[in-house]
């Protein structure tokens, strides 16, 4: 029976046959709607806050997005290092060892929850006062609150985060989909009902959000309890297999110290913007309103990124290298061709775009200014994201890691520096920091990839041993 099941899975999700456009977008697709449905939670909330007329309060729940990212962001490496580790040994067709893969990334979850729980809001109140440099006026309250909240639900977005990993990594994007389309649906009723209702204000959308991501980490933990696939999670299982944990970590690490790092250097960079030469409600309302739409942008991008590490590690795993650097070039023209559609209206008709958000005229202008410059450097993200994930696929998780961790905050922390101290502190040059972070690492990363990086299998974490010798990947 399990053996059926298995051979079911394959023939549904198996990235390493057929068109390379279409199962990369079959991939894409469910994702890019998760995607979409994840950064709703946030979104939501921010427009909800937004229609109640409280400047400050929608500066706040939109300004906290850096700090719930580093979190996030270190867990999200791991959870993709499990994915890259689960995915090439699904490629292999090693199925015990994807299965001790499989508990692993549970135990480890589990044990994680409780630590980043306590940790994050242990330093809440630092990092708030890191971001805004003060804690008086109408915004640190308003942020402490939906923080601690919000953090208080943690264990749910890791639990989702790499639940939702183990799926895609054998290609079921669509369930993690459907689950997040539950829970935003969930997330979008309770905000109303708190807000309006109940006049709950920030603290409203704060517990409308742990409640809807505890509804996605549900259903996911139940999918894996009771699938008959081959990721199911067996309880008694679970325990850590160090080597499996080591390969994890391997891929995982770099990948999470790049998304935490990042994030981490983001508070800084907020943190200009909060102190430009404009009154601080409009330029982090501004902010606000700019970054809601840099997500939605962003994710078609983020999507075919996570295609690309999935579909190049099953390739590899089956030892198939050309077919793997193939994928890469067919995803870097989709997210290309995606971009361009959507950032073309968002300049045309940036002011129209800033007041769905939030109708404060000085938030409006500070919002339409930057929706107008600087969404077409956006393209630069096609290029070093989807190479990126290209090179995690196959087990490099160091090198994209260093290149992006130098370029988002090496670059733009001294850009930052420079330009605030000895050129201008007035609004747009200061955001400007990050489409000059883009550029830079775009240059990098292709440099890296053409002149340094090998698909060489000594890297592919053993998991096409099992194949036979003439399948063995070739090197370049």
């Amino acid at each position: 029976m399990e053996k059926t099941a298995v051979k079911k899975v394959r023939a549904e999700a198996d990235m390493t046959k057929g068109s390379i456009i279409k199962c990369i977008a079959l991939f894409t697709l469910p994702l890019l709607a998760g995607n979409f449905f994840q950064q709703l939670y946030n979104m939501v909330d921010t427009w909800v806050i937004g229609q109640t007329g409280d400047a400050g309060a929608y500066s706040a729940v939109g300004s906290v997005g850096p700090i719930t990212n580093i979190y996030i962001g270190l867990f999200s490496g791991l959870a993709s290092g499990a994915g890259v580790v689960i995915s090439q040994y699904f490629g292999a067709n090693d199925n015990e060892k994807l299965s001790k893969t499989v508990h692993t990334s549970a135990l480890i979850t589990i044990i994680l929850s409780v630590v980043f729980t306590a940790v994050s809001l242990l330093l809440t109140p630092l990092m708030l006062q890191l971001m805004l440099r003060t804690t008086e006026g109408e915004i640190y309250p308003a942020a402490q609150t939906y923080l601690l909240i919000y953090f208080s639900g943690t264990v749910f977005t890791l639990v989702y985060n790499m639940g939702a990993a183990i799926l895609r990594a054998v290609g079921d994007s669509k369930r993690p989909f459907y689950y997040l389309a539950v829970a935003a649906v969930i997330n979008t009723v309770l905000d109303l009902v708190f807000v309006f209702n109940f006049d709950m204000g920030v603290a409203g959308v704060a517990y409308a959000t742990i409640i809807a991501q505890a509804v996605s980490a549900i259903l996911t933990v139940i999918t894996l309890l009771k699938t008959r696939l081959c990721v199911r999670v067996t309880p008694k299982l679970m325990k850590i297999d160090w080597p499996i944990l080591k390969k994890i970590v391997i891929v995982g690490i770099p990948a999470a110290l790049q998304l935490a790092l990042t994030a981490f250097s983001n508070v800084f960079v907020q943190s200009y913007i909060s102190n430009v030469n404009s009154e601080q409600t409009a330029s982090l309302g501004g902010w606000t309103t700019y970054n809601k739409v840099d997500q939605f942008v962003f994710l078609p991008i983020q999507s075919i990124a996570l295609a690309v590490t999935t579909f190049v590690g099953q390739n590899l795993g089956a030892g198939n290298v050309s077919r793997a650097k193939k994928g890469i070039y067919c995803s870097y023209a989709m997210a290309t061709i995606v971009s361009v559609v959507l950032i073309v209206p968002i300049m045309l008709f940036s002011g129209d775009v800033a007041k769905i958000f939030n109708s404060n005229p000085d938030i409006v202008a500070h919002a339409s200014l930057l929706l107008k410059y600087m969404t077409p450097f956006y393209l630069f993200s096609c290029v070093n994201q989807v190479f990126a994930a290209a090179m995690r696929g196959a087990g490099n998780s160091t090198a994209p890691m260093l290149i992006m961790l130098g370029c988002f905050i090496g670059v733009r922390q001294i850009y930052l520096y420079v330009v605030s101290t000895f050129v201008t502190n007035e609004f747009l040059p200061i955001a400007f920091s990050y489409p000059v972070g883009w550029a830079a690492c775009t240059v990098a990363i292709l440099f890296y990839y053409f002149v340094f990086f090998r698909f060489d299998k000594n890297k592919l974490l053993d998991a096409n041993k099992n194949n036979s010798a003439e399948n063995a990947p070739e090197q370049k």
